[in-house]
């Protein structure tokens, strides 16, 4: 007789499975980031898995400059190559070096940006990561789907079936992120290597035929000193006209953002992993000289070799001019292999954009409050980044044209706050001449940001729909979290041991009597005062036994934005009172983590006293979510109900 399992135990294996690493140890604070949790790998090989994306533009940039610049394309171009030479990869560079656990820029200004501008400023930025990301995968899927279906070879049977092809690459390509990251860097390195060198063999077979017919080059010369007879227009249309290539930047967040899966040395440390950024930094070098040689070759060699009007709609060379060549110039079978290869990579150019939203979500959602705890967690992100990448298809039904605004917008947002955020913390530590040219580095990428959102203002329509998504979800789960008892650890000093000694024990429960901290009570006599009337009026209310034994609680708030923090208790003889002081950034939770300690400590529930607060509860509620401070008296019970449901181990509170 076959024994099966149960479907309770069958949902719990698939449960602990999909939560395998929710709950990894993590540190807390305004720079929390969780353990390290997937295997660490030599720089190179995470440079594959970034530049499945970054590399796999070739599959359609050179067609873009074409189609953007015509005769200028070269030109433009090498003013694309200059911006990230230049700029770029200094910026990203410095990038890696103050932030080198992953959050990229977004870490950077939201320590620019403290409390609430800073917390809001990440959700936006993160709207527009998502933006870049998510379009990344449904935007290279369908890419590669065009190809597919483009390919001569290709059975009649696929024709028109762009978009359950695009769904079903987005499918495969979760699958391998849900297998894990190890399984995502080894395809990513067999591809990147496969691609370059069929690349490679196209740009060096259209440089060998421009050599062999010098005529070439001159009808080039000839129609671009028709076209643009002062050199000093050329210059001029070609800056103009170079914000339509930023596609061709794209590699560079993502680059920083998988910084954890770069192997560093023996002696690095959490807090100072210079080997990971050394490797980060040669990562980010050797990429963007790889991809800065393809995109001035392929570009020189695909305006001269192909026919303008291939270039336009409809052309055999749209969206895939590269492609072109490898059919027309080495035959339907090495063209087949380039297509097959250009398939692969477009189709695994989301893994790098997935890497990155596994890697920056946890960073900073969770710690807000404004996710879910298991949002720690790689396998249910995968699926609700999948969950949201099959319904993008479905809306733009696949089209790679009418997603390509979102993309650049995404990559191009994403870039200037990272050229703005370092040019604003190089003024901290560097010289005058650094902070001028990274000053000039973050005009350009504004300026460039400004032309293509002007170009096409569909991009930034996009970006507002995932930064409101993202807005939504976080308030709702700032709400829905905000009875969690959100305080990690607590440490008591010598001297708040001593008043637990000294004010419990013989199964007597410590007496705490709540205190709100004034500016006025910094003068003694004022303060012993407010402490005195404080304590007479509750123990008149509450007939406190042993009110000399009553211990005074005062919380400070800090941040009232961040959403987890650990806190240290301070206790305080001042004058004959005792109080116990600590700051956090919430003080009904601070209140109720510390009588849950206490309870620990001391072996018995502690009970606390509270006066009513006078106001609108629902108004209350709001200051409790935005300023930590709100109605304490019910929102600790409501704190201390969820997080102890044991009534007789839990802590007493009193209203009066």
């Amino acid at each position: 007789m076959a024994i099966t399992e149960s479907p309770r135990r069958v949902r719990s294996r698939v449960g602990d499975w999909l939560l395998q690493d929710a709950h990894r140890p993590h540190r807390h604070g305004p720079h929390t980031r969780p353990a390290p949790e997937h295997p660490r790998h030599p720089w190179w090989k995470v440079m594959c898995l970034t530049g499945v994306d970054y590399f796999s533009t070739l599959g359609y940039q050179p067609g873009i400059a074409a189609l953007a610049a015509g005769v200028l394309s070269p030109v433009a171009t090498v003013v694309l190559v200059v911006v990230t030479l230049c700029g770029a990869l200094p910026v990203y560079r410095r990038v890696a070096r103050e932030s080198p656990h992953g959050e990229g820029s977004v870490a950077m200004l939201e320590r620019l940006l403290p409390g609430w501008r800073g917390k809001v400023a990440v959700l936006v930025l993160l709207g527009f990561a998502a933006t870049d990301f998510l379009i990344t995968m449904t935007l290279s899927a369908a890419d590669a789907t065009a190809h597919l279906v483009q390919n001569p070879l290709a059975p009649a049977v696929l024709q028109g079936q762009n978009v359950p092809i695009t769904l079903l690459l987005l499918a495969l390509l979760g699958g391998v992120f849900l297998a894990g990251f190890s399984e995502a860097v080894r395809i990513a390195v067999g591809l990147v290597a496969l691609y370059l060198v069929l690349n490679a063999v196209v740009v060096v077979d259209g440089l060998a035929r421009i050599v062999t017919a010098p005529h070439v080059v001159a009808d080039w010369s000839a129609l671009l000193v028709s076209r643009y007879p002062d050199p000093l227009l050329v210059v001029a249309v070609a800056l103009v006209v170079f914000p339509k290539l930023a596609l061709g930047l794209s590699g560079f967040e993502t680059g920083v953002s998988v910084m954890p899966l770069v192997r560093g040395r023996d002696g690095d440390t959490e807090e100072d992993p210079r080997g990971r950024i050394a490797g980060t930094r040669r990562l980010l070098t050797t990429a963007a000289t790889i991809m800065s040689t393809f995109l001035v070759t392929s570009s020189v060699v695909t305006v001269l070799l192909i026919p303008e009007q291939e270039f336009a709609a409809g052309g055999q060379a749209n969206g895939r001019a590269l492609a072109y060549l490898a059919h027309r110039d080495l035959g339907n079978v090495f063209g087949t292999v380039y297509d097959l290869a250009t398939i692969a990579i477009l189709w695994f150019a989301g893994a790098s954009a997935m890497a990155g939203l596994l890697n920056l979500v946890p960073r900073f959602l969770p710690r807000y409050g404004m996710a879910p705890s298991w949002a720690r967690a790689a396998r249910p992100l995968v699926l609700v980044v999948l969950v949201v990448a099959f319904v993008v298809t479905l809306l733009f039904d696949a089209d790679v044209d009418a997603q390509g605004g979102a993309y650049a917008t995404g990559v191009l947002v994403l870039m200037t706050s990272a050229a703005v955020a370092v040019a604003l913390s190089a003024r901290r530590s560097s010289r005058r001449p650094v902070v001028a040219g990274f000053a000039v580095i973050a005009v350009v990428f504004v300026y460039t940001t400004i032309a293509n959102i002007v170009e096409r203002p569909e991009g930034v329509k996009i970006a507002a729909c995932f930064i409101g998504g993202i807005l939504l979800v976080s308030l709702a789960s700032r709400t829905l979290r905000a009875f969690e008892l959100r305080v990690t650890e607590v440490e008591l000093d010598d001297t708040a041991l001593g008043f637990l000694d000294e004010c419990s024990g013989d199964g007597r429960p410590l007496r705490l009597v709540a205190h709100e901290p004034r500016p006025g009570e910094r003068d003694s006599a004022a303060r012993d005062e407010e402490y005195r009337a404080k304590l007479a009026e509750e123990a008149e209310d509450h007939h406190i036994p042993s009110p000399e034994r009553v211990v005074l609680v005062e919380v400070t708030v800090t941040d009232p934005s961040e959403f987890e923090s650990g806190i240290v208790v301070h206790g305080q003889r001042r004058g004959p009172y005792r109080v116990l002081t600590t700051a956090a950034p919430s003080v009904p939770n601070a209140i109720a983590a510390l009588l849950l300690h206490l309870r620990d400590v001391g072996g018995t529930a502690p009970h606390i006293y509270f006066d009513w607060t006078e106001g609108n509860p629902v108004s209350h509620f709001g200051r409790y979510l935005f300023t930590g401070v709100g109605e304490v008296a019910p929102i600790t019970r409501e704190i201390l109900r969820e997080a102890e449901p044991d009534l007789a181990r839990r802590p007493v509170v009193h209203v009066g």
